[in-house]
């Protein structure tokens, strides 16, 4: 659902160092335990946990548009703040033009001029976020960061989106506000050196999204209709033209206008004969469509674009099947890629955008076992210069490998996925990590995560099922999951990948666990309910427990589609629905819990809202359950704060310890320590929210 896709937050943890060794290999750490994955003296040593989860000390790096500076993300008195440095300048000659110290920085942009740095924050993830501009020359100046830095939308309980940044007006953006009805953004253009707005468009037509063309002027609407179908609009004046239709069993959302402005890039899979997404173009002034790229396997979805800063032409187009697939669109782009592809063949590649002058870009390559490292790109002389490793201080040659694996479900469809088994263990009877993904409309891909590399260290095989309603496999694998939660074919394509593991003889069956977030956290609940015989523990992390409650409790600015939502999963309104809605609900068979449950949640999520949590324990509670609780005071829809995602994995890993027989790093630093008892609720003390 890309209209619901607002920000992405990274989950990152700030390095909290207590007696590492070099390269972060504990010397002295557990070795090899009874039902030990490895034979002999195969393990490969215990990497301390601040290496997968500390805050990186470089992040995010982005040119400015005329190639003389870089900007990039690291720790300010432990807080994730913007800095910027000289291209030509050390990386330690860097200086913060950003000094939160309560929050970490999530988003961050340079100005079409590069006069200034645009960036978000919320507070305590209430996702109510506020765009800043600063002044990148006046707070490195005597005037210091202070006064160099504006709040543009100094507003409480209001929530900020950035919709363009128009090449045209380099010194205003195009946002979206929600001050007048909490439900709706309206439109404004925004100038990033005074704070003024203009309203543009007041949307009281139930519109998601809003989308200009490349000079800036506002153009298309996209809205779901009452029975959540996808419109696309074109703005004429004061009233909203349809040009494009999809059913909400189809796909459809704009994705760029074209150079010449008549025409948008537009991804699609409407129709009778089309599963798979593709790239088109469509006219504008005559509504008809052009193909313009498909996946030439014909096995995924259309999965991104590559387009020019300079130009604006169309460069690539990329698919991710079981790995990452670049396609040149232009014979100079095809040699551009060539050029990368002989130095950095293994990796998926990242290209950040070219500078003005189109001589330099970021190029990003990262490996399963590598979590990347970054380049500065001469593309008019083909040099590659190596800029940084992205977790330097992380021994990647005892990381493992992860595999694509495909396995068939019941009834006979086969279910894409990957397993990453330790790093030298046996293929047998191992200890076993389910990780089902969120979304639940989005996909697992192969690369590096960090989660998946920390476990595979401590001793498990980890198991990431691509389970129907995962989206980038088609509108039928997608379909398939529509009202599928639980009881359904989205929880049985994850049973059956289990037993399939147990059959093959991968997974120990007495020792499988299953951790997921936001519908992770969801399916780990469903997975411990309706399959108790199959878990021996579980972790859910913001995961919603009852589905009626859920859906009734989304934030306002779901409004626009929260049809969607209704389609996909029920409507509480619906006896129907209500009755099947209730059925699968993990809350609802809390009885047949037994496996010892961890539940971590933030307080602030508007998403999954902390009483999900709250009524799930409070059951297994009164059902005498063995059940532990983490409550965030400071967080909303995942751990952005520093100590408090350590905290949360230290929990986890002595909690799988305990009831898996992995391995546990038992160090943990004094403030790690404190954080966690901070965090941990006494489940006697939970109450059951009223309904």
């Amino acid at each position: 659902m890309k209209w619901l896709k607002y920000v992405a937050i990274g989950l990152i943890i700030p390095l909290v160092v207590m007696g590492l060794s070099p390269k972060g290999v504990s010397q002295e750490g557990p070795t090899a335990a009874p039902g030990s994955p490895w034979d002999g003296d195969a393990a490969p040593p215990l990497i301390e946990r601040e290496l997968f989860f500390s805050d990186p000390q470089i992040a995010n790096s982005q040119l400015s548009p005329d190639g003389d500076w870089i900007a990039f993300q690291r720790p300010l008195d432990g807080v994730m703040n913007v800095w910027v440095k000289g291209l030509e300048d050390d990386f330690e000659a860097a200086q913060p033009i950003t000094a939160d110290t309560h929050s970490p920085v999530l988003n961050y942009a340079w100005s079409r001029d590069g006069q200034s740095i645009l960036y978000i924050q919320d507070r305590d993830g209430d996702e109510n976020f506020r765009i800043y501009a600063v002044d990148p020359a006046a707070a490195l100046a005597e005037a210091g960061l202070e006064a160099a830095t504006l709040d543009l939308t100094p507003f409480d309980g209001v929530q900020a989106r950035i919709y363009a940044r128009p090449k045209q007006t380099p010194d205003s953006i195009i946002v979206g506000l929600n001050d007048r009805n909490p439900a709706l953004h309206d439109v404004y253009r925004l100038d990033i050196t005074t704070g003024e707005r203009q309203l543009l468009l007041q949307n009281d037509q139930n519109v998601a999204g809003w989308v200009t063309d490349l000079d800036g002027n506002l153009r298309l609407a996209v809205r779901e209709t009452d029975d959540g179908s996808t419109e696309i609009l074109a703005i004429q004046g004061d009233s909203l033209e349809p040009v494009y239709t999809c059913s909400f069993e189809e796909t459809c959302y704009p994705l760029r206008f074209h150079p010449n402005g008549d025409r948008v890039y537009l991804v699609s899979n409407r129709g009778d004969d089309v599963d798979l997404s593709q790239l088109l173009l469509l006219h504008l002034d005559t509504d008809t469509l052009e193909l313009v790229d498909q996946d030439p396997e014909n096995q995924v979805d259309f999965g991104s674009a590559i387009f020019s800063e300079t130009t604006d032409e169309l460069l690539a187009t990329v698919y991710t099947g079981d790995r990452q697939r670049i396609y040149p669109q232009t014979d100079a782009f095809a040699q551009e890629l060539a050029t990368l592809q002989a130095v950095l063949p293994d990796g998926n590649l990242s290209l950040r955008p070219e500078t003005d002058d189109g001589r330099l870009r970021l190029v990003v390559s990262q490996r399963d076992v590598d979590p990347g490292t970054v380049y500065l790109f001469h593309r008019d002389t083909g040099d590659l210069e190596k800029l940084y490793d992205s977790r330097p201080d992380l021994p990647t040659e005892h990381l493992a490998a992860m595999e694509p694996i495909r396995y068939t479900a019941r009834d006979g469809v086969d279910i894409p996925g990957y397993l990453t088994l330790p790093a030298g263990a046996t293929r047998r009877d191992l200890p076993t990590v389910v990780l089902p993904h969120g979304g639940p409309w989005v996909r697992d891909s192969w690369g590096y995560r960090s989660q998946v590399q920390f476990l595979a260290n401590r001793g498990y095989a980890v198991f990431q099922p691509n389970f129907r309603g995962s989206s980038g496999f088609g509108q039928a694998f997608l379909n398939a999951g529509n009202r599928q939660w639980g009881t359904g074919v989205m929880q049985h394509d994850i049973t059956d990948g289990v037993k399939f593991l147990i059959d093959e003889g991968i997974a120990d069956p007495d020792r499988i666990a299953i951790y997921g977030a936001s519908y992770g956290g969801y399916a780990t609940l469903a997975g411990l309910a309706f399959t108790p015989e199959l878990y021996a523990a579980g972790v859910s992390m913001v995961g919603p427990s009852n589905l009626l409650t859920f859906i009734n409790s989304v934030p306002p600015y779901w409004g626009p589609v929260r049809q969607i939502l209704l389609q996909r999963v029920g409507d509480p309104d619906d006896p129907a629905d209500r009755e099947r809605l209730k059925a699968q609900s993990p809350l609802f068979s809390a009885d047949r819990i037994r496996a010892p449950l961890l539940v971590i949640q933030g307080a602030n999520d508007p998403r999954v809202v902390q009483a999900e949590s709250d009524q799930i324990v409070a059951k297994l509670r009164d059902l005498g359950r063995e059940i532990e609780y983490l409550v965030a005071p400071d967080e909303g829809h995942g751990l952005v704060q520093e100590t408090n995602r350590l905290a949360a994995i230290v929990a986890l890993e002595q909690f799988l310890g305990q009831h898996l027989n992995g391995r546990v790093q038992e160090d943990v630093s004094p403030e790690v320590a404190a954080r966690l008892e901070l965090l941990t609720v006494d489940v006697d003390r939970v109450t059951v929210p009223e309904a």
